[in-house]
């Protein structure tokens, strides 16, 4: 945004300095459009329990949506993967900078980057009270490659560091996640919360907007009364994008399509060693064994035209595209790895297959796509799951009260 001198916050909220007594609570994701997508209930929880919200990441073109949703927001120079040392070095500074501007009570890091420069940072500002959450533990640890070892050796030490800190607090979001933190001495159980996943807006995404499958052709010679299979996710190999796209060859071969349509939604993540390129999966879609409509703003749109939504991913935190397919009261299909398994529970909410096995997935969405009745149950199953213990005013509170605790302990 033109004009805005980096790092100084804006927005319609009280300005530091301005005299509010309530205590300030800092937000330091990588990307704008991750905390709009994943942080927002949350931000909005801390704002109604009296904490002045601002929230720091890189500015791609978001920051008003931040601001016009009533917070302060500070531009910040933090890529999610690094180019320089001294790139990362001036990234650490801005954050120290910023720190001491603000002199926030609470800082809530998002993700494995914000976590360590952000806890180096809070460090050498005193904050108060640091939260560190980790949304998954990706590349790092499930990576068989060398340069993931080799990285993992390198960030283990500081991330102990960084969790065990005093006056930190550690946010994860399963307890597979937890439990393999405190086997690598990674973090202090007594410090450690679960809090399952970033909430999901129950009343948006809703069983109501669904579209019967004879309701969705464009047009007479769109023959769409098919079972349609939704993967929405970054086009990522740890995400299982290949075996989504080897299933449907397997569907394909065993003349399964057109009765049942494989869709992708998603795009590259360049930043992700693990992404796959943009000309790879249009080459692959044009096999024509699934369809790819890349990135999408209306996943109501999305879920609402689907049948049945899966994600073979290799490892997750909590995922929230299979969060918001189970509140459309869609049946589930994902991998028996932490995260999935949260949400996916087997003849419940949905189905769980083998990571990385593209035959169990294909008889998976043979086995539903066979079954109408089936999905029915799963998908309400997953839908009264999701409202329960998943939704926006669940997690919200949780974090709230995290927050309160925080307060209470350092006012004894």
């Amino acid at each position: 945004m033109s004009g805005t001198r980096h790092g100084v916050p804006r927005g319609p909220a009280r300005a530091p300095g301005g005299g509010s007594a309530r205590p300030r609570l800092l937000y330091v994701v990588t990307e704008d459009w991750y905390f709009l997508s994943h942080r927002l209930p949350m931000a909005r929880a801390a704002r109604e329990a009296g904490f002045d919200v601002v929230v720091v990441a890189r500015d791609s073109g978001r920051g008003e949506e931040i601001e016009r949703a009533g917070f302060h927001f500070a531009p910040l120079r933090l890529a999610r993967r690094g180019r320089t040392p001294w790139g990362e070095a001036q990234a650490i500074r801005d954050l120290a900078r910023l720190y001491r501007l603000l002199r926030p009570t609470i800082v809530h890091h998002v993700a494995l980057k914000p976590v360590l420069y952000g806890s180096v940072a809070a460090a050498a500002t005193r904050v108060p009270h640091v939260v560190n959450a980790l949304t998954g533990l990706g590349y790092v640890f499930t990576s068989p490659s060398l340069n993931a070892r080799v990285l993992g050796a390198l960030l283990k030490p500081a991330l102990r560091w960084a969790l065990r800190r005093r006056g930190t607090r550690v946010i994860l979001q399963n307890r597979d996640d937890l439990t393999l933190l405190e086997r690598l001495g990674l973090v202090d159980p007594r410090r450690a919360t679960l809090i399952r996943g970033s909430g999901v807006d129950t009343d948006f995404f809703r069983p109501e907007k669904r579209v019967a499958p004879e309701k969705r052709a464009a047009n007479e010679d769109d023959a769409l009364k098919s079972v349609r299979v939704v993967m929405v996710a970054r086009a990522l190999r740890d995400k299982g994008v290949l075996e989504f796209i080897r299933a449907a060859e397997i569907l394909a071969r065993d003349g399964l399509q057109p009765a049942v349509e494989m869709v992708f939604v998603g795009e590259p993540d360049p930043a992700n060693p693990a992404s796959v390129t943009e000309a790879e999966l249009r080459h692959w879609a044009g096999s024509g064994t699934f369809r790819y409509l890349g990135s999408r703003d209306d996943m109501d749109r999305v879920l609402a035209e689907a049948d049945i939504a899966v994600l073979p991913s290799y490892r997750e935190g909590l995922p929230k595209t299979l969060l918001e397919a189970a509140a459309m009261a869609l049946p589930l299909i994902a991998t028996d790895v932490p995260g999935c398994r949260e949400i996916v529970r087997p003849n419940e909410t949905g189905l769980l297959v083998p990571a990385g096995d593209a035959p169990a997935l294909a008889d998976a969405i043979r086995e539903l796509a066979s079954d109408p009745s089936r999905r029915r149950r799963l998908g309400d199953n997953a839908r009264q799951l999701v409202t329960r213990e998943f939704s926006d005013d669940v997690v919200g509170e949780q974090t709230a009260r995290l927050y309160r605790q925080l307060l209470e302990t350092a006012a004894q």
